[in-house]
């Protein structure tokens, strides 16, 4: 395994302080095979023994990839992990042996990236809301300890400015109608659902919205911009803006932000939350500058930054503005602290690249 995942597991390790929750409990991970199920499972499989856990049972209908790693796992900790190749909108849980005992659920199946989901948007909506509202049908009897759903920060849209950074309590700004909706909105009505269930039928389920993750996980061809930049550097090539570049985010590494997740899943009772990091919100061009800062440090390369017009027509239509989180409610709720800058992640981001020889 890469040095820089081993050192990122520990780091998980030693900040998820719920950890006695998970012991002799069996979880059930759906779309285990993206770039968040990378190190879902990866700390799940080498800290399972230390955990107490009884399973890891990994479902995914490896639509957009089906990454060497993952075999890998399984058949490491073959004891432990079980990969299933499943459709969580079309299949039957009852035929996935062992999931009618799953203890917590992390549902993680959606594609997210929106060069995929302009591309799939039928599939994305339906994993969203319909393959939701089966995992929540199977398991609304069951002794179901935590159900992690995973919306998104896209259900803000496009923040009014004296809304950001933004909270949990605003409503958001989204298009109905547009190339990213099938996603936004199919979003916003899974929490919905997840609301409904708790209210009706006392589901624990935590409501999870991420703001922009990257690093170790995330594939190059993923097509968001932390891998197209990634991607770019890794293969000695200038780094494209399609836009003017004046769009700000703020990137949350994925190890910060996965052990907000495992907080969240532990956490009860219903509750929603952003899991980012606040700051520094940056242009997308000066985040393209830390790649260029990164990649002269780890490969020793130099690269320009150019600006060109989007490859798609609709590429920006209902692209929000800005991107910023306000996380004072997960500090508070759930003692989530994210600490590592988004210079130490890209560098990270990129050793690990070279480590794996350019593949996630």
């Amino acid at each position: 395994m890469a040095t820089i995942v081993e050192s990122d597991l520990k780091y998980i390790h030693s900040r998820f302080d719920e950890k006695d929750q998970l012991e002799g409990k069996k979880i059930l991970i759906t779309g285990c095979a993206g770039f968040l199920g990378f190190y879902f499972m990866h700390y799940l499989a080498r800290h399972g023994q230390e955990l107490g856990l009884q399973e890891v049972i990994g479902l995914d209908n490896f639509k957009i990839q089906r990454p060497e790693w993952l075999s890998q796992l399984s058949d490491e900790h073959a004891g432990l992990v079980s990969i299933h190749d499943f459709d969580v909108v079309k299949g039957d849980l009852g035929g996935i042996q062992g999931a009618e005992d799953a203890d917590y659920v992390i549902h993680l199946a959606s594609i997210a990236s929106p060069t995929f989901y302009r591309k799939y948007p039928v599939e994305t909506f339906d994993a969203n809301v319909w393959g939701l509202r089966k995992l929540l049908d199977f398991y609304r009897s069951t002794k179901l300890s935590g159900l992690l759903y995973f919306s998104s920060s896209e259900v803000y849209g496009d923040p009014a400015p004296e809304a950001i950074p933004t909270d949990e309590s605003y409503y958001g700004n989204v298009a109905t109608i547009g190339p990213r909706a099938c996603y936004d909105e199919s979003k916003r009505f899974g929490e919905t659902i997840c609301y409904v269930y708790n209210n009706e039928f006392s589901m624990p389920i935590s409501i999870v919205r991420p703001f922009n993750n990257y690093g170790p996980g995330m594939s190059p061809e993923d097509k968001r911009v932390p891998a197209d930049f990634a991607k770019s550097v890794m293969s000695g090539e200038d780094i494209t803006i399609f836009s003017d570049g004046s769009p700000t985010r703020t990137f949350c590494y994925v190890t910060d932000a996965i052990v907000g997740y495992l907080k969240a899943l532990a956490y009860e009772p219903f509750d929603y939350f952003n899991i980012g990091i606040e700051s520094p919100e940056i242009r997308v061009i000066d985040l393209a500058q830390i790649y260029v800062d990164a990649a002269s440090t780890v490969l020793g390369t130099s690269h320009d930054i150019l600006i060109q017009a989007p490859p798609e027509a609709n590429y920006l239509t209902h692209n929000p503005n800005r991107r910023c989180p306000d996380i004072k409610k997960a500090r508070q709720l759930l003692n989530f602290a994210p600490e590592i800058s988004v210079e130490q992640g890209v560098e990270r981001f990129i050793r690990y690249l070279v480590e794996s020889q350019g593949t996630a």
